[in-house]
């Protein structure tokens, strides 16, 4: 319903209600009808259901089923630690699940607790759950407002709105009608909306909406209704491990039907499928996923990027969009002054600031420094509204301390700013003398002035010139206001506009924005080389947002680029699908414009990462692959919602945590390749042995010992891999791309034959000359791992190129590995353990020099690989 089209006194009657309010006994029984004014919550999920659901993702249940088998052929050493990685797993997801439950708590904290609303024509204070439409409730600065109100009075009345609508100043009110039906609500000034904060004047309202049905309401509702996205390593790994499994159930299907038919033992080879099944699945990759993002929240951390939920590391690497919001983000969310405008001229700040202006100029700047309500706090910080923070910033920045003008020209009388007149003044004595400064709109200061000063001789004020120099202010997205100032032999008695704010003499024009963070830029280039979109979406005017959008290269000069939440609305959904992906900047859009917007992009394939700071920005938040709140100005509700908190709220920092998500999705994809690639090659050399007529290269134990080794210390010592050099510039991973996409399966499959017909001719050789070959074979398929362990730290970069050194956590692991294999080799204890021999020197060299041979293979294939890449 129009609340913003009607008349205050329309509204009052179509309630029925009146200036006395409502009756007591008419608001009990409204009460009872509707409800209380409180948001509702959906049924939760007990803390015990999300805790079984964390069981029930394939990766988890197949481990499981890994944990039981080695629990069955009596190896309690890979069922225990299996068991307690799924435990660890669990553990982090109920976390994760059980705050993000915290939302809607955060967005219920918000509607205030208590409100005065005038009930049988007396101001009484009620608790907010209790007002009911029609209930005419009293405004105050401080005040959260209780329900959504159409004003019935306003006088100087400002509402920050900010965490509803988007919009970075606080809102003057009005109580008269307004024409257009499809105002966004930030344009709706004659209504204030649940939950937002009066910050200055007086007013009242009618209660035309509680509850639910407030914009607050509908933005629980939103919030309520989506569901978090899961990951891309999520999707993947769920798709890679379902087919994992078939594939390790059919392999060891057939080793143990050829060993049965060739006539090996039931048992052992019951046992070594058993232990096959065991070691083809990488226990070890949930503990390197959730080891590697935590080290990456770490890291982010001190990056200034506060990580809630730890599979928001690895989707920021696969981030194709970020929409971001403008103030604060992109800009420093601080007004600032860029452009004065005195004796008939534009100037730069710091220009007018070396050139002085004159006596034009020297007025101009101690009416912005004494014309102000802002302060100086203890730690020297400017506090106040944001237009006279800057206003006296500028001051400041000039020599202007209004602290030291005030010594010789103290305020002795004012007229605060109005929202009708638009204007403020204030009187200062300087010896036996007055002088009044006055600042406000353009065309209000313009009307009053019978003179304006240039270069210490009053003249005509030139209208046409002011309002050209203005214009083009403006269409640098400026917010423009102008100064004048008048001489008094003594205050007026009565302090009236009509007779105060005449006669001015006109000083000049100031213009000032809140502008692009200096590093933010380099941000947008930085994303733009790798791939990545950005796109503002913004609650603030379509004018400014372009200006801000333009300076960062964001967009050029196409107009088709910018859109308003008002065209936005105007498009069909088909519409919006086609122009979605050329889009770059959105200006006054309304909550669930921002939805959709997610949404139409997620839609076109796309992950989204969504910034945000008010409530209105918490149900996109949420439906975003990864949600980044504001550290610094974001409400609790856009925290919770969030996966992701940015401590400074830059743009920058965003990039910054990209590039680790990459490195971080890099990483875990080696280990992935690294484990299966081994665990390939172990399983073509047992497949295949018996068709040479080879008895079993491995027995169940030494399969079982190659696992637990092989895929704790160098799986998790992969995890430290630094990031490429060119990782940011390189294209987003594809959505559609799986975990054996990009050469990563060729690779795979490729060097898996490779180890394992090399296992095999290894053993051969051994058997010719009457070695002990299954030690042999054992040490090869260990050191070889160490081999692929190197191989894999790039699929790119020659090993030489990185270094081998360049990464000491998988030094130290190798150098482990190599130790205990040694140390079950060669201690006698160890020996029928694992049914190992000692080996020779030369025996021993030989095993050596076969594991790096072939890492100097991979290091060819990666040699011609670079040499395709570069045609």
């Amino acid at each position: 319903m129009g609340w913003h089209l009607r008349t205050a006194e329309e509204s009052l009657a179509e309630l029925r209600s009146s200036n006395g309010g409502l009756s007591a006994g008419a608001a009990r029984k409204l009460l009872a009808e509707i409800g209380p004014n409180e948001l509702q919550e959906m049924a939760r999920r007990t803390p015990l259901a999300m805790l079984l659901a964390q069981f029930t993702d394939f990766m988890i249940l197949i481990l499981l089923g890994a944990a039981v088998l080695a629990a069955v052929i009596g190896d309690m050493g890979d069922a225990m630690p299996i068991i307690a990685i799924v435990i660890l797993n669990a553990v982090i997801g109920f976390v994760q699940e059980f705050r993000a439950e915290r939302a809607m708590a955060a967005l219920r904290e918000m509607a205030g607790s208590s409100a005065t609303v005038v009930r049988d024509g007396n101001p009484v204070s009620v608790a907010a759950r209790e007002i009911v439409p029609g209930d005419l409730v009293l405004l105050e600065a401080g005040n959260v407002v209780p329900a959504d109100l159409r004003l019935v009075e306003a006088v100087h009345l400002k509402a920050v709105e900010a965490a509803l609508t988007g919009e970075s100043l606080p809102v003057d009110k009005i109580t008269e009608p307004l024409e257009d039906p499809d105002l966004p609500l930030g344009d709706r000034r004659n209504m204030t909306f649940k939950g937002t904060v009066i910050s200055y004047g007086r007013g009242s309202g009618v209660a035309v909406a509680t509850g639910m049905g407030t914009e607050l309401g509908r933005i629980a509702s939103m919030l309520q209704n989506e569901e978090e996205t899961r990951t891309p390593l999520q999707k993947r790994l769920a798709v890679f491990g379902q087919r994992l499994a078939v594939a390790i159930l059919i392999v060891c299907a057939i080793i143990f039907t050829l060993g049965f038919m060739r006539g090996e033992p039931l048992l052992l080879m019951l046992l070594t499928a058993i232990s096959l099944a065991v070691a083809a699945i990488p226990e070890a990759l949930p503990a390197v996923v959730t080891i590697t993002l935590a080290l990456g929240a770490r890291r982010l951390v001190k990056q200034n990027a506060l990580i809630r939920r730890l599979p928001a590391v690895e989707t920021l690497g696969s981030v194709t969009y970020i929409c971001s919001d403008k103030t604060g983000t992109l800009t420093l969310n601080r007004m600032t002054v860029e452009k004065v405008a005195v004796n008939g001229g534009e100037l730069p700040l710091k220009e007018a600031c070396s050139t002085g202006g004159g006596e034009a100029g020297r007025h101009f700047m101690m009416a912005l420094a004494l014309c102000s309500d802002a302060r100086l706090d203890g730690e020297g910080n400017l506090i106040g509204d944001p237009t006279e923070t800057a206003l006296s910033a500028a001051a400041l920045s000039c020599g202007y301390d209004r602290r030291d003008l005030e010594r010789n020209f103290p305020r002795v009388a004012e007229l605060p700013f109005d929202s009708d007149r638009k204007l403020m003044t204030t009187f200062h004595r300087h010896g036996e003398e007055f002088v009044a400064y006055t600042k406000g709109a353009v065309e209000a200061i313009i009307g009053k002035s019978s003179a304006m000063l240039v270069m210490g001789e009053e003249r005509l004020p030139d209208v046409d010139g002011i309002l050209s120099l203005s214009e083009e202010m403006a269409a640098e997205g400026l917010r423009v206001l102008a100064v004048a100032m008048r001489h008094w032999d003594r205050v007026p008695g009565r302090m009236e506009s009509d007779g105060v704010e005449r006669d001015l003499i006109f000083l000049g024009l100031v213009g000032m924005m809140d502008p692009p963070r200096a590093e933010a830029a380099e941000a947008v280039s930085d994303c733009k080389g790798a791939g990545i979109t950005p796109v503002m979406i913004t609650g603030d005017h379509p004018l400014t947002a372009g200006i801000i959008a333009r300076r960062l290269s964001l967009v050029e000069d196409d107009g088709k680029a910018v859109i308003t939440g008002r065209e936005l609305a105007g498009l069909t959904q088909e519409e919006f699908e086609r122009r979605v992906e050329d889009i770059r900047v959105y200006a006054r859009v309304a909550p669930e414009q921002k939805l959709k917007i997610v949404k139409a992009l997620q839609e076109r394939g796309h992950f989204v990462a969504m910034t945000g700071d008010g409530v209105n920005d918490a149900p996109a938040l949420k439906r975003a692959d990864i949600g980044i709140a504001m550290g610094i100005t974001g409400t609790d509700v856009s925290k919770e919602a969030s996966a992701m908190i940015l401590l400074d709220d830059n743009f920058a920092t965003i990039v910054k945590a990209v590039r680790e998500g990459r490195r971080i999705y890099a990483n875990i994809l080696r280990f992935i390749i690294y484990s299966i690639t081994c665990n390939a090659g172990t399983l073509v050399a047992i497949t295949l042995a018996p068709f040479f007529g080879l008895p079993l290269p491995l027995l169940p134990i030494q399969i079982l010992w190659l696992n637990l080794l092989t895929d704790s210390l160098p799986g998790l010592a992969l995890a430290a891999e630094q990031a490429e050099r060119d990782v940011m510039k390189r294209r987003p991973v594809d959505p559609g791309e799986g975990i054996f996409s990009a050469g990563r399966g060729f690779y795979v499959v490729g060097f898996g034959l490779l180890i394992g017909a090399a296992a095999l001719a290894f053993q051969m050789y051994a058997l010719r000359r009457g070695l002990p070959w299954q030690t042999m074979v054992f040490t090869f398929l260990v050191l070889n791992r160490m081999a692929v362990a190197l191989a894999v730290r790039s699929d790119r970069q020659s090993l030489f190129t990185m270094g081998f050194f360049s990464n000491p956590p998988l030094c130290g692991a190798i150098l482990i590995t190599f130790l205990l294999q040694l140390a079950v080799v060669y201690i006698p204890a160890l020996n029928p353990v694992f049914s190992t021999a000692p080996l020779s020197g030369e025996a021993l060299a030989v095993t050596v020099g076969l594991a790096l041979g072939m890492l100097l293979v991979s290091e060819l294939y990666k040699a011609i690989r670079r040499m395709l890449l570069q045609k």
